[in-house]
């Protein structure tokens, strides 16, 4: 994630801020820029500073403070382009729902962030009835078509249970499911996989790639949510996997994998912005030395992502113990893992290349 500055006061403003803490300014951001703007009044309009040449107005949801992205003053639309994503939300009159809810958009705007500056397809269901993305966001115990609900992805729909933005539930999920990292924006990153492999490997005519990096996941996939829940991964998975959910079927080794490679472009475009350095006094070979100087959004290989990533890593994670936290990135980059790493990022780089043209 970028830093912004105000262009007001050019005090550093960060992604989810709705105003200027120095200067005061309201801010709003514009996806076609892809940036934080300070904001003046015009009327019953914003004008936006970054574009000073259109009027914009909040996203409805600003409404309940879980959105800070704008539309245009002119335009028809009432939602902006994350939320007009949204399916269903849940009863905003209930309990927390508002709370929550407001904590899974916040991981779904970054996401949408992410997707927009890698430059990927992003078609909502009303514009695209068949192919497009939707977001379902639904109260525990909730029913949607008859059916009871789990975070998951079927044909574009993305459900999340509102439930994953509860702090003691989501580690209560993650120690029963023994997994070493779950939050939300882990779960989207998860399941915008899961659309994008029907997007670009399924209907783009790539599945020969992907068989030899992930395997056939024509293999039945029931039985193999059994086998990994009865049995557990393999005991050499870190050979080939980035993590034991991976081993279990074809399709959830693609959609972990497409999830690191979105945490590890995000965090390096945060550490990037930040004018980290990694240079360890104790390291005379410069073996843990690392620099990012690139847009990770735009890298020349896998190759320069990884050797960027694993320093930066290294040092998140002595920071988080250095706290009496776990390590914040508890996975293990092994060659298999980083061809695959690879396989998704070019099909990335292709398709938005092509998005280009």
């Amino acid at each position: 994630m970028k830093l912004f500055k105000c262009q007001a006061c050019g005090q550093p403003i960060f992604f989810e801020n709705d105003h200027c803490e120095k200067c005061g300014h309201p801010l709003g951001f514009l996806p076609a820029a892809v940036t934080l703007s300070a904001l003046e009044a015009e009327g019953a309009s914003w004008r936006a500073l970054a574009a000073p040449g259109r009027l914009f107005r909040f996203c409805a949801n600003a409404d309940y403070k879980v959105c800070n992205w704008l539309v245009a003053a002119d335009g028809a639309e009432t939602f902006c382009l994350a939320c007009r994503h949204n399916r269903t939300i849940p009863n905003l009159a209930e309990g927390d729902n508002i709370g929550r809810w407001g904590k899974l958009e916040v991981a779904k705007h970054r996401l949408i962030f992410t997707l927009c500056r890698l430059g990927l397809p992003l078609r909502n269901r009303i514009d695209d009835p068949e192919r497009g993305l939707a977001f379902d966001f639904v109260a525990e115990g909730a029913e949607l078509d008859g059916a009871r609900v789990l975070t998951g992805h079927d044909n574009g729909i993305i459900t999340v249970a509102i439930t994953e933005a509860d702090d003691a539930e989501r580690e209560r999920q993650r120690q029963m499911m023994g997994e070493a990292y779950r939050t939300p924006l882990g779960h989207f990153r998860h399941e915008i996989g899961h659309y994008y492999w029907d997007r670009l490997v399924q209907d783009g005519g790539e599945l020969a790639e992907f068989r030899h990096w992930f395997g056939d996941e024509r293999q039945d996939y029931a039985a193999a949510l059994d086998r990994h829940y009865a049995a557990g991964p393999p005991p050499d998975w870190r050979a080939g996997f980035v993590s034991a959910y991976a081993s279990m079927h074809p399709w959830e080794d693609f959609a972990e994998t497409w999830a690191h490679l979105l945490h590890i472009v995000d965090t390096l475009e945060t550490a990037a912005a930040l004018g980290l350095q990694i240079h360890p006094r104790v390291d005379q070979t410069g073996g843990l030395h690392g620099d990012v100087d690139f847009d990770p959004h735009r890298a020349d290989s896998i190759q320069q992502l990884v050797e960027a990533w694993l320093p930066v890593a290294m040092a998140m994670n002595c920071l988080s113990r250095s706290m009496g936290h776990a390590d914040l990135y508890p996975f293990v980059l092994s060659p298999t893992v980083i061809g695959k790493l690879g396989m998704v990022q070019g099909l990335i780089r292709h398709v938005a290349e092509i998005q280009q043209k």
